[in-house]
């Protein structure tokens, strides 16, 4: 393959790379990323790779072909197989400056594929995503022999999980991991910490994700999941994305809680015993999560979405805690400060349990608004490009409203406030809304609905 050959530009995002196989990406392409990735992690004195990948119908053939482009370029490789993404990250903190590839492309449909990495133990920023298609265009690679050793690390990671963290009594919970990759370790791990398990799609031999993509941003993707901790009288529901780095949460009523909320809670039992210390959260998430923090005597930062931007947050800050309103939660206090959906839903299992009152109740107590989840309106990535520059340009000329530009345009007035921004999952526009009453949701979408008619045109909004 000649350099730079088929390597479109629309695949490498803010954080990872992500295509549809066959047309936008494929096993050659792959091979270029593992040459690309691995001569940028030699470049910074790390030369062992931890490779794993998601369940995808495409992934068994692109992981061999990035294996074979990372051991071309003189990076030895340990490969996990098929395994959740917060197990690769676990793996890789266990080994001082590794380096780790994953082969996954999260939620997005089954046709895509993508690549998640780690370089010398930090997840790979924007430059460094850009940095590989400029080496796949130059041809600018290290060369070596690599090898490769099979290994498998759930044992480790349940023995670390089960060492760390304490459930005060027995939790009955549904476990929903959509056919993905958490199945191999999620079920086992809860019933290792003491919780009566009840398992809903946790057969990846039956490809549930084919049918059924996960998202746990999406309250609907959590709907069969509500009604089991219902049907179950369960205390709690935990959903997982399809590679696990991901959570969605239901509580004992069979209502789905936003992961801004979940914040709450866990910032709230962190701070009781280290006051003062920063929390992360991104542009998507509720104003009441900063008060709440402020309130148990933390300190609110507001980051830019993404789960590597939320890592480089929380190591300049040295917070105890991270999260976006899409699922992803890192935990400075006691692991790694990586997105582990697994071991989020064990300190929210451990929080829980050493409350009396059902997950509903200990819910209730939490501030809320009216609020939309995530909404997408589809674009081209030149066209997003596009609306995200007049966006930002009407920005400057709005009056009597506070406006936060770290991430797109998050609009604030007394009532309630509204976001846009690019996506960095997929071309198109994410929206969401936070309001104290249906009349102010609706002053702050009409806002929006202006600020779009001038910004982009004929756009159909999903709101």
């Amino acid at each position: 393959m000649c350099p730079g050959a088929h390597a479109p530009p629309s695949i490498f995002r803010a954080y990872d790379v992500r295509g549809i196989v066959g047309t936008e990406l494929d096993a050659a392409l792959m091979h270029q990323l593992g040459l690309a990735a691995g001569s940028e992690a030699r470049g910074l004195g790390s030369q062992t790779f931890i490779v794993a990948r998601d369940h995808r119908w495409s992934g068994q053939s692109l992981c061999r072909a990035l294996i074979q482009g990372l051991c071309a370029s003189g990076c030895d490789v340990v490969d996990l197989g098929v395994a959740p993404t917060p197990l690769a990250y676990f793996a890789t903190a266990r080994r001082a400056g590794a380096s780790a590839a994953i082969v996954t492309a999260s939620h997005n449909p089954i046709e895509y594929n993508g690549l998640k990495l780690v370089l010398a133990g930090q997840s790979a920023t924007t430059e460094q995503i850009a940095d590989l298609r400029r080496r796949i265009s130059e041809g600018r690679f290290t060369s070596g022999s690599g090898r490769t050793t099979p290994t498998e690390a759930v044992d480790d990671y349940v023995a670390a999980l089960v060492q760390d963290v304490h459930v005060a009594r027995e939790m009955r919970i549904v476990v929903d991991c959509g056919g993905g990759t958490a199945v191999g370790l999620a079920p086992g791990l809860y019933r290792a910490l003491g919780c009566k398990v009840a398992e809903l799609d946790c057969d990846i031999a039956a490809m549930a994700c084919e049918q059924r993509v996960p998202d746990p941003a999406r309250p609907s993707s959590l709907d069969r999941l509500a009604a089991a901790v219902v049907a179950r009288d369960a205390d709690l529901g935990l959903g997982f994305d399809g590679d696990g780095d991901r959570l969605g949460v239901v509580d004992s009523r069979g209502r789905f809680v936003a992961i801004d909320r979940v914040l709450m809670l866990l910032a709230a039992d962190l701070l009781k015993h280290q006051p003062g210390r920063d929390v992360i959260f991104d542009v998507k998430c509720s104003r009441h999560l900063g008060a709440e923090i402020q309130r148990h005597g933390g300190r609110p930062v507001m980051s830019r979405s993404g789960h590597s931007f939320l890592k480089h947050a929380m190591r300049e800050h040295g917070a105890l805690l991270a999260g976006e309103l899409s699922g992803h939660i890192l935990f400075g206090d006691r692991w790694n400060g990586f997105d582990d959906a697994l071991y989020a839903g064990a300190r929210l299992i451990e929080m829980l349990a050493r409350d009396p009152r059902p997950s509903a109740e200990v819910v209730d107590d939490l501030p809320a608004s009216m609020s939309t989840p995530e909404l997408f309106a589809p674009l081209s990535p030149r066209q997003t490009t596009k609306a995200m520059q007049a966006v930002l340009d009407i920005a400057g000329r709005l009056d009597d409203v506070g406006v936060v530009t770290i991430d797109g345009l998050r609009a604030e007035i007394p009532s309630g406030w509204g976001l846009v921004r690019a996506s960095n999952t997929q071309p198109g526009l994410v929206f969401r809304f936070e309001a104290d009453d249906a009349a102010s949701l609706d002053r702050v979408q009409d806002l929006f609905r202006d600020i779009m008619r001038q910004a982009a045109p004929g756009l159909r909004l999903p709101f």
